[in-house]
């Protein structure tokens, strides 16, 4: 039995769900007692912009702490009580040196427990809205965005005349209050950073991810990454603290390191694109070729990439973007450059060939379009029958969200193989990510919430009267696109996490009517 205690970024179910849908071995019959996963409760967790209970968090830890084999710790939670809340909060650096001084008790209350740990480099939006950010990022966000690209822009001597015009323009725009909070923010973050380090240093953290949350090639992330790569480099702690776009998928990751370490195994992992520029695209939100952020999520998770496919503990199929990337909410009018710059059919083909006749598992990271999954590929996976015979599948949010979640997956199929669980988890994935983000989410912002008298950014709760036409959607979604002669799917719980459109809070449960292929 391996218990590990986990610290979520925050309470919606990317962050505090699917690490136990994925890892919990406790309730499996397949696996009884492999795995537990404990977490706080969920009233402790906060709320979107309310803060979570970080006191009583820390009491929850110390006690689990006392026989637990590994921890997963969002230090944004322990610190500030979540990830919204750590781009508002006023702490002092002090105070927060306080707080993580109480990370040393851990290894005194348990010397031999496995501490894995995470903390972002705080995100800067191009865009206006305080859904998320502080309540002055509605009127100047994309501004604040802009002063801080061409600022790294002008730093690195790659600026033009007119960045230059530009950038004094904003300088007079920007309000110096605004410009100080926000600045003030960031460098408490970036201080913190540092911080955590002394705690890999000193052993009492044994690996670390510094996720950027929605980063891009030029701005204050970058600018940030920049300092806190130096501090690393300072430590010389290269190779236990890992730096890469990513931000909520990353505490399946860690879970995904966690037990392939206590198993003894370094999975190889085989990459197949279904477009020749998928590698070198960049991908919305993010600040580097995708292939490197590949590499990072298959080493973070505990494997390598290998370049021999006979090697391979399971190969990765990636349904790449091409440039200029799009939005999943546009895909029924994809541009020509979509439609001949990739191969879907081949994609399709190998994949089946691979798994069918090779007998290679198969993961798909359906990162064609930011935000959702690409219909079109789901559409032919259930043609070919392989929709529950992969190793893993996802296509929702960012591109790293999608890779780390998938990998995660095909990380623990690789140990434990074709469980209820692990089938459970594919349909779940299925309806959120193909059926919600890229289908329902559109019809019911455009069409239902007008009468409702509604937006996108506030609905009627968690469980009102949109969550009912979502789930009454979804249902229309999975009758129409997933279930089979073979297979069903059925909805047990959907809700609204935060109580808005962006994402939505689901329990689905697979059902066969045939052996699944192990």
């Amino acid at each position: 039995m391996y218990k590990i205690a986990y610290v979520p970024l925050d309470e919606r179910p990317c962050n505090y769900s699917y690490p136990n849908f994925i890892g919990d071995r406790g309730t499996d019959s397949s696996s009884q007692g492999e795995v537990e996963i404990v977490r706080p409760d969920l009233g402790l967790m906060g709320n979107k912009k309310v803060s979570g209970d970080t006191e009583k968090i820390w009491e929850w830890l110390y006690e689990e702490a006392v026989d637990s084999n590994g921890l997963i710790l969002s230090l944004d939670t322990l610190l500030f009580g979540g990830i919204i809340p750590s781009r508002l909060h006023h702490l002092t650096l002090n105070e927060c040196r306080k707080v993580l001084a109480r990370l040393s008790r851990i290894k005194e209350i348990n010397p031999d427990v496995k501490i894995y740990a995470f903390n972002l480099i705080m995100r800067c939006p191009k865009y206006s809205s305080s859904d998320e950010e502080p309540d002055y990022y509605a009127d100047w966000g994309s501004e604040i965005f802009q002063y801080g690209k061409l600022h790294h822009l002008i730093s690195a001597n790659l600026a033009s005349e007119e960045d230059y015009k530009q950038y004094e323009k904003l300088k007079l725009q920007l309000p110096q209050r605004i410009v100080d909070d926000y600045l003030s923010r960031r460098k408490i973050n970036v201080e913190v950073n540092k911080l955590v380090l002394e705690y890999v240093n000193k052993g009492l953290i044994d690996f670390l991810i510094i996720p950027q949350d929605d980063s891009a090639p030029y701005g204050w992330t970058a600018i940030d990454q920049q300092e806190v790569r130096g501090a690393i480099a300072s430590y010389n702690l290269e190779l236990d603290v890992y730096m890469y776009p990513g931000a909520d998928e990353v505490g399946c990751t860690l879970l995904a390191r966690m037990i392939n370490s206590f198993k003894g195994k370094r999975p190889l992992v085989y990459p197949v694109f279904s477009s020749t520029q998928g590698p070198s695209v960049t991908p919305l939100y993010e600040d580097r070729p995708l292939l490197e952020t590949i590499k990072y999520q298959i080493l973070a998770a505990g494997g390598l990439i290998t370049s021999n496919r006979s090697e391979a503990d399971f190969s990765l199929f990636v349904n790449s973007p091409v440039e200029p990337m799009m939005e999943a909410a546009y895909q029924d009018n994809l541009s020509t450059i979509y439609q001949v710059n990739r191969n879907l059919i081949d994609f399709v083909e190998q994949l089946e060939f691979i798994m069918i006749e090779r007998n290679i598992p198969c993961v798909v990271g359906d990162v064609a379009f930011a935000n959702g999954s690409d219909l079109a590929l789901l559409k032919l996976l259930k043609r070919k029958d392989l929709l529950f015979q992969l190793a893993g599948y996802a296509g929702w949010n960012t591109s790293s969200n999608t890779l780390g979640t998938c990998i995660a997956q095909g990380m623990l199929h690789n140990i434990y193989g074709n469980t209820q669980q692990h089938t459970n988890f594919l349909a779940l994935r299925y309806v959120e990510d193909a059926g919600y983000c890229s289908y329902v989410r559109n019809i019911v912002t455009n069409t239902h919430l007008p009468h409702l008298g509604y937006d996108y950014f506030l609905v009627d709760g968690r469980n009102g009267r949109v969550s009912e036409i979502v789930q009454e959607q979804l249902n229309e979604f999975i009758k129409e696109n997933l279930n089979d002669k073979d297979n069903e799917i059925l909805i047990n719980k959907c809700y609204m996490p935060w109580s808005r459109m962006f994402e939505v809070g689901l329990e689905v449960e697979h059902i066969s009517t045939v052996k699944i292929m192990g």
